[in-house]
């Protein structure tokens, strides 16, 4: 039996590489790093040290105040993320010239894998544990965002206040994005005194709580068992984080809520596989080894339940 690695073909890991579903965020909430090996270390810095100020008047004959920079390096590990799609040689054979069955196969598989990650992606920032413990809140009855008799913006803004480093982009799901975007007392905020009914603009509600973006999550998934009928959810819940985000910030340098590893580059391929059908077919391959991290729990707040539904 051959030992050989799967084989990997120039033109499916293009289109690999190339797919990109444009409602899916976690690739804005959590961007990739590069890594030089699968196994790779990373540093977490000391949030005190960059706030704790020395004194730094220097007498005319002594030296001045030494001061130290520490970080805990941690050991962590890209995880493989893949899939197969199996297709039959006759489907190839009678395709029409305009149509690519290798191709739309790695399609729809590369379009599986980021739905993986983007459930993976929500799973990790939706989450208490990712956050520092006075740096999360469960919202419950009218203090939801869903309630019209509840303050959101002052809540919110307080929230990020109270961040170390005042968090710079918005994480919302569909529904608590909805429910904020006509909650009464923004959109007053946004008309003046001319109405509270109406949706104010993602750019204004971005504006308000001085932030560079708000990513709002579109995924669902398909929770049935295999054969029953489709069951979706939403991927992102009625849930909303706020953090601070370091597009510039790797494994040794920068401070940022977290970060996604990535070791290599997509990769996509086929193999023939004798198995497949009466003819045989090929066997297409696409997958990526990456890992999700949270390195810094102090610079994100999280709304749990921010909305009933």
């Amino acid at each position: 039996m051959s030992k050989a690695s799967f084989p990997i073909t120039p033109e499916l890991t293009a289109i690999a590489i190339a797919y990109r579903n444009n409602r899916m965020i976690a690739d804005d909430v959590l961007p990739r790093v590069p890594v030089g090996k699968q196994e790779f270390k990373y540093t977490k810095y000391d949030l005190r040290e960059g706030f704790t100020v020395p004194s730094t008047l220097v007498g005319r004959k002594s030296a001045p105040n030494q001061v130290e920079f520490s970080g805990t390096e941690v050991t962590s590990s890209t995880e493989d993320h893949g899939l197969d799609a199996p297709v039959p040689n006759s489907d190839i054979e009678n395709a029409a010239p305009n149509q690519d069955p290798l191709g739309r196969a790695a399609e729809l598989v590369s379009n599986l894998i980021l739905l993986d990650r983007e459930a993976r992606t929500s799973s990790t920032v939706f989450s208490n544990a990712s956050y520092a413990a006075g740096n999360r809140t469960t919202l419950s009855g009218s203090s939801q965002w869903s309630d019209a008799t509840s303050n959101p913006i002052p809540v919110i803004t307080d929230a990020l206040d109270s961040v170390v480093m005042r968090p710079n982009i918005g994480v919302l799901g569909r529904r608590t994005s909805t429910w904020l975007r006509r909650h009464p007392k923004v959109v007053k905020a946004y008309n003046g005194t001319a109405g509270d009914e109406g949706m104010v603009p993602m750019q204004f509600l971005a504006d308000l709580l001085e932030l560079e973006a708000i990513y709002v999550g579109e995924a669902k998934l398909n929770i049935a068992r295999p054969g029953q009928a489709a069951n979706l959810i939403r991927a992102w819940g009625p849930h909303a984080a706020f953090i601070y985000r370091d597009r510039l910030a790797d494994t040794q340098n920068g401070t940022t809520f977290g970060f996604t590893a990535q070791w290599g580059g997509r990769i996509g391929g086929s193999q023939f596989d004798g198995d497949i059908g009466l003819r045989g077919g090929q066997r297409v391959r696409v997958g990526e080894s990456v890992k999700e991290l949270i390195t810094a729990p102090d610079l994100g707040y999280f709304f749990e339940n921010a909305v009933a539904n």
